[in-house]
């Protein structure tokens, strides 16, 4: 079962340091296409926009484990391959809630999965595969860049640092 916000260990640091401070997000992303090159996004339950499987890191858990268990919780697939191809350290972003987090972030192709898509959990409303030129909106900020940064990694082979 997926841990509530205030037991996971961004939500006690938040707590710990107040609404005010910025504090560093570290964490993994997703990216699943499908043999029809249609992209996973999630519409996600806090703020309805759609977006890539993704989160924060949890204790002893490394950033290939973060980003299996996103995905897994937020949509019922279970990553069973998985290529890093970009990493985020330089970006700073106010949520929803007023909250500020300079990101530390790896991005993962899912190259295997396995189970069935559940199109609701705790952490999505809707779940879906959908043509890359067209993409439900409103949709999170990151997409673009992170589509862009995975042509980029597959065009050249290098891992995408930011």
């Amino acid at each position: 079962m997926a841990l509530t916000w205030d037991e996971s260990y961004l939500g006690k640091v938040r707590a710990s340091v107040g609404d005010t401070d910025t504090i560093l997000f570290v964490g993994a992303r997703g990216v699943i296409i499908d043999d029809q090159n249609r992209l996973l996004l999630i519409q996600r339950s806090d703020n309805h926009r759609w977006a890539i499987p993704a989160g924060a890191m949890e204790l002893g858990e490394s950033m290939q484990e973060c980003a299996i268990r996103e995905v897994w919780e937020e949509t019922g697939l279970r990553a069973t391959s998985l290529t890093p191809f970009a990493f985020y350290t330089a970006y700073t972003y106010t949520n929803d809630y007023g909250h500020t987090y300079q990101q530390i972030l790896m991005s993962f192709k899912i190259d295997t999965w396995e189970g069935e898509l559940l199109r609701e959990t705790e952490e999505s409303v809707d779940a879906g595969f959908f043509a890359l030129d067209a993409l439900p909106g409103p949709k999170s900020f990151v997409i673009d860049e992170t589509l862009a940064d995975l042509a980029s990694f597959q065009a050249t082979g290098r891992l995408v640092l930011k």
